[in-house]
């Protein structure tokens, strides 16, 4: 049950992240998403990588601060690494078992 709740917190925050930024660069003139952003996402999601990394890839690419020291896990700062590179080549790293 408590990794069900994981699960379901984790998705919180990746849709409240996810909704954050589109409300954020829709009040940017001139600000579009790029295409890259959501190819990616939905290829690591198809690759069935770690939501950690998936989360972290996210904050890396946009620029956002990284989480507090407890909160940092290994696949999240691979993540975030790779995001502010945009790219993903520690995602073969962070495949769910």
């Amino acid at each position: 049950m408590e990794d069900e709740t994981a699960r379901v917190g984790d998705r919180v925050r990746l849709l409240a992240i996810i909704m954050i930024e589109i409300i954020r660069r829709q009040l940017i003139p001139g600000h579009i998403m790029d295409q890259f952003y959501y190819e990616t996402i939905d290829k690591l999601e198809k690759m069935n990588v770690q939501r950690e990394y998936i989360l972290g890839w996210i904050s890396g690419y946009m620029n956002n601060p990284e989480r507090e020291e407890q909160r940092v896990t290994e696949a999240y700062t691979a993540g975030y690494a790779d995001g502010e590179n945009k790219e993903t080549t520690n995602a073969e790293q962070w495949k769910k078992s």
